[in-house]
């Protein structure tokens, strides 16, 4: 894939037509309710030598090598100061990662090496506490010890054995409202959550969080 600069001309149709698209997108990024016309976007300025445009330029040279599938050693870290000017570009390193060996299920014996990227992702628009640490059971071979969404505890094996009981056969999201005094929202499309996981020898297991899919 080659990049070929494009000097902008208010009287090429197409650019015009990409101006007034891409100001339309902002202004419905930031509820402004006109949208842009021809006219209007003939009077834009567009911005080149500024620290906005440098930096946005710079990113979309990053999302064209995602794009592309490239290594990470492809990837640059860039410093630039224009009133100097300075420019200083890095490669950037890999996200550190932590180790955990899964004792049981049908992972057992694995190592993953996950990053703070990785996550469990789980359906878990009618997905119960039951299901959940079944699930951990049998996937990892680990006993769940806590379930916390936030600042709030869903479940503990510390807790009332009356409260647990009541809420194993409880959808996620209903305990998430009674925990909260707040129904999740309709429009949520993902729930994160956070878990506390350990072996048969009570070991605490590692794992990334819980990302629930609620569509």
């Amino acid at each position: 894939m080659k990049l070929v600069p494009c000097d902008f001309d208010k009287d090429d149709d197409a650019h015009m037509a990409f101006v007034a698209a891409c100001s339309n997108l902002r202004a419905r990024n930031y509820k402004i309710p006109r949208p842009a016309s021809r006219l209007i976007a003939g009077k834009i300025i567009p911005a080149i030598a500024t620290t906005t445009a440098l930096v946005a330029g710079l990113a979309c040279l990053e999302l064209v090598k995602v794009l592309q599938g490239k290594p990470l050693e492809a990837y640059k870290c860039a410093f630039a100061n224009l009133a100097l000017p300075l420019f200083a570009i890095s490669e950037p390193n890999a996200p550190a990662t932590t180790a955990a060996k899964i004792p049981g299920g049908r992972r057992g014996g694995e190592e993953w090496k996950h990053t703070p990227w990785d996550c469990i992702e789980l359906d878990g628009a009618d997905l119960t506490l039951k299901a959940l640490v079944a699930h951990f059971e049998d996937e990892f071979g680990c006993e769940l010890s806590m379930l916390s969404y936030g600042v709030s505890i869903l479940f503990s094996s510390f807790a009332s054995a009356k409260k647990v009981k009541l809420r194993m056969p409880m959808k996620i999201t209903d305990i998430i409202a009674e925990v909260t005094k707040k129904p999740v929202a309709p429009n949520r499309k993902y729930l994160v959550l956070e878990v506390m996981l350990q072996d048969d020898d009570c070991e605490e297991v590692d794992l990334p969080y819980v990302r629930l899919k609620l569509f």
